[in-house]
Order: C-alpha cells, then structure tokens, then sequence
C-alpha cells in the first residue's frame, strides 16, 4: 500500500526535501499479463523540484508511463510513500487540481464534444475562470501555432495539433507541477522547439516538469534526465535507446 508523508521526514536533506514538488520513494507496481508477472516499477524513488524540467528517458516499455499514472494519482503502487510539498502539500495525486497537477497524457484525452478552443479552456470551466483565462487559453493557442483551428473539433485536426491543444489545456492554469507522456512525439523540430520553450518559461516561473521520452534530441532542453529500464529508474540518460 502506498503511504503518503510528509517530505520532511524521510529525506536526509531537508532544505532539498521542503523544496520539492513530489517525491516517490520505493514505489513499485506489478501487472498480470495471463501467468507472467510484469514488473513495472521496481522500488522507484523520484524527486521534481520547483524550477526545473526533468526528463524521464527509456525505451517502450520500461515503466515512464506507470510511473507518470502513478504520481498523477491514476494507478497506485502497491508499496512505497508518495509525498507533495508546497502548492501540493497534504493531499492525494486524485484529489489535487488543474491549478496544482496537471497531465498531458500519450492517449492525449481531448472531449470529441468540445472545440479545441473549448478544450484547452475546460480547466478554466471547472474551476470557474473562463473570463479571467480567456486571454492566456488565446496566448498558447497563438504560441502553439493552433489559433486558428479553435473552431474546430479534434477529430477535425492532425495528431500533432491535437497533441499541442492538449500540452495548452494542461499549462492554462499555470500548475505547480506538470507530467508530460510524449508531449513531443508528434512535432517537428521547429515545433517541438516551441513546446519546449513553453515548458521552460513555466519551469522559470517556479513549476517542476517531468516528461517521458524516449527521444534523445529533447534530452538537452531539459536540467536533468533520469533513465528507466526494466521498471527501475536511475539518474543520467541511458546508454542505449530502443
């Protein structure tokens, strides 16, 4: 089971510890796949601290996205403690909100009901901010290249747009700490660039980033890279990328 502490307590510097955003210490899940066991994540400990954009490099397969469903709260691990601090300080993954954790999930997740415009604005909608956020839902769109699509609906755009409607979505609320599956994967260089740019400018303001890839070219946009393989996580890129 997992347990959720305070990070003072556990973390033997704790200046570095009341800085951090999240920190996973031992988490570890398992899945049944017919008779074989998969071991997902073995014994992980992650830190993201305010400032700074992390990436989390390895290849399919090696446990970036359990770890990400893990630490937004959407899987839970059967052992080890999870802690936030900060803006995120004393509640569960599940129970935080857009303005505090946010999500660009692989599977992208966009309403099929709603307009990009709408979508990238549902945050704001939920929490009752659409007047007030109007002007920085419009600033992404035109950063993303997308204005001109906030009309249509998702099915009525290309992969990567979508892909780029759903990384404005998740940074309309300005939250402490942002989880990115991918959020590359389907850009080219110049738009990639964009994106990264944007990540960069939130980690400026204070925000941790964490973002799975498997791309060696986006590792230089980032502070750190943390390598996973095999469900274990270490620091420093992978000496192979599959």
């Amino acid at each position: 089971m997992v347990k959720h502490a305070a990070p003072e307590g556990e973390e033997s510097d704790p200046i570095r510890a009341r800085s951090g955003l999240v920190r996973g210490r031992g988490l570890s899940k398992t899945y049944r796949r017919g008779a074989e066991q998969v071991h997902a994540l073995r014994a992980v400990d992650i830190d993201v601290h305010p400032g700074e954009l992390v990436a989390l490099a390895g290849p399919s397969g090696s446990g970036k996205s359990t770890l990400l469903n893990v630490l937004c709260g959407w899987e839970t691990p059967e052992s080890g403690s999870l802690a936030y601090s900060g803006a995120l300080a004393g509640r569960d993954a599940i129970d935080l909100e857009w303005a505090q954790l946010a999500l660009v999930p692989q599977a992208l997740g966009l309403l099929e009901d709603l307009t990009v415009e709408e979508n990238i604005m549902m945050p704001a909608r939920i929490v009752g901010k659409v007047k007030s956020e109007r002007d920085r839902g419009h600033e992404l769109m035109d950063r993303f290249k997308i204005a001109h699509l906030g009309r249509r609906y998702p099915r009525q755009t290309s992969l990567g747009e979508q892909q780029r409607c759903c990384v404005a979505r998740a940074m309309l609320l300005r939250p402490a700490l942002m989880l990115a599956d991918e959020p590359t994967a389907h850009q080219d260089a110049a738009l990639g660039d964009v994106l990264f740019e944007t990540m960069r400018d939130h980690a400026r303001a204070g925000g941790g980033f964490l973002i799975a890839t498997h791309n060696p070219d986006t590792w230089g946009h980032c502070d750190r890279v943390l390598s996973m393989h095999d469900g274990q996580l270490r620091e420093g890129a992978p000496d192979i990328v599959h």
